[in-house]
């Protein structure tokens, strides 16, 4: 059987992003299971579509969440960015990564 899921790239870098605005690209590519290649390509689709804001911090990025967007699909578009990441629990408490 294909693996698929219900949350795109997209969205997952999104959730990810939300719960640590200081992460790198390589820490967002392992906690999503992709590429470095994709995250870049994902965070440069998601700051164009105005989901994120990125700031430059040294070495690094921080990263803002427009949480009063809508989603891009016809289907979603009364759904807010926002509304999207509280329903996927981006205002829990994260817990460190156990290997």
């Amino acid at each position: 059987m294909t693996e698929w899921a219900f949350i795109t790239h997209h969205g997952l870098v999104l959730l990810y992003t939300s719960g640590h605005p200081q992460c790198t690209a390589r820490e967002m590519a392992l906690a999503v299971n992709i590429t470095e290649r994709t995250v870049h390509r994902v965070l440069d689709n998601l700051e164009a579509g105005g989901y994120i804001k990125r700031q430059r911090t040294g070495k690094g990025n921080l990263y803002q969440i427009n949480p009063g967007l809508g989603l891009r699909h016809e289907l979603t578009r009364d759904v807010l960015a926002g509304d999207l990441l509280k329903a996927l629990g981006s205002q829990r408490r994260r817990k460190p990564k156990t290997v």
